[in-house]
């Protein structure tokens, strides 16, 4: 167990759990702000998480479920009130209602996670805070401490999986629930790159191509809120295939991190939305993710067996040849 103190101080109304690792301070802080690796230790172990977002930028939110045993839910929210990229963030935590919206029947609080280098590796030190006592008494009544506990101790195996999560690993698909999925990539890049290759018709064409013989002929793109875009490719002499392409519109932007789409194609009735978030990491490189709500589970599955992710791919492996 790495927790090495659990105090309360019923003045102040914090609580504070400090827990040690062996392993550095850079992979700590990786393994809190990457959904993947997050979702497999926070909250017990007998309610495993899923985030269907998680934006680690002042401004930002996480969203997040916990299913237990028996199917049950129990859903929760951060908002990113601090951020201090590889040693501190502070959240507003609290309890989310079925559609992810904040309970406001039940109490939420402040929470900091400080990373600290030790001698042996990292330290992480969280500190809650109540808004009154019987905040404090009802929230560890309901086993608050013990769900610590229980979230820390499944920690250090995720600390321990490298391979998982490692740049060079491609495009990987996650599927969330019977309307959402999650794509993630690491890519070579800053996130001020990244996002400039999102946004930059220019550099768009260069490798949103999906598999080779592909070219870009329209890139209108939105880059203000209301601002609606059309993306269409068609084959290139002598290869297979029809024109095609998708219109949708900004619903949310905060560069260089977070924009939010809707996504249709063109000539065919229904959309999706498209969460874009950028999470810088280690040596200059991006966490990409990408989650993608449907209508229904047969849209889904649908759109899945194109090979969207392979085309994603594709387009992912040329946008590192074009930052370089």
């Amino acid at each position: 167990m790495p927790i090495t103190s659990v105090e309360k101080d019923l003045d102040a109304l914090t609580m504070t759990v400090t827990a040690d690792f062996a392993a550095s301070r850079q992979r700590l802080w990786e393994a809190y702000t990457d959904p993947r690796q997050i979702e497999r230790f926070w909250g017990p172990a007998e309610w495993p998480a899923t985030f269907t977002r998680h934006d680690v930028f002042v401004g930002g939110r996480s969203s997040y479920f916990m299913t237990g045993p028996d199917g049950e839910r129990s859903s929760g929210f951060w908002e990113f009130l601090a951020v201090d990229e590889g040693r501190l963030f502070e959240v507003r935590d609290g309890f989310a209602d079925a559609d992810g919206e904040e309970n406001t029947d039940m109490p939420s609080m402040r929470m900091t996670f400080l990373f600290e280098d030790i001698a042996n590796g990292s330290r992480l030190v969280t500190t809650t805070r109540f808004g009154s006592l019987n905040q404090l008494e009802q929230l560890i009544e309901m086993g608050m401490e013990e769900g610590m506990k229980s979230a820390m101790g499944q920690i250090d195996a995720v600390l321990a999986d490298l391979q998982s999560f490692a740049a060079g690993r491609g495009t990987e698909l996650q599927v969330l629930s019977d309307t959402q999925i999650r794509v993630t990539r690491i890519i070579r890049g800053t996130v001020e790159q990244v996002w400039g290759a999102h946004h930059e018709p220019d550099l768009m064409k260069q490798w949103l191509l999906g598999p080779d013989g592909w070219t870009m002929p329209v890139c209108e793109v939105a880059t203000e809120v209301g601002e609606t875009y059309r993306y269409e490719w068609e084959p290139e002499s002598g290869h297979d295939g029809e024109r095609f392409g998708f219109v949708g519109e900004m619903l949310e932007s905060d560069p260089p991190r977070r924009s939010v789409v809707t996504e249709q194609m063109i000539g065919i009735d229904g959309s999706t939305t498209n969460e874009l978030t950028l999470t810088p990491r280690n040596d200059g490189k991006t966490l990409l993710s990408i989650v993608t709500t449907y209508p229904n589970a047969e849209v889904r599955d649908i759109v899945l067996a194109t090979g969207m992710v392979d085309g994603m791919e594709s387009s992912y492996a040329r946008l590192e040849t074009v930052l370089r």
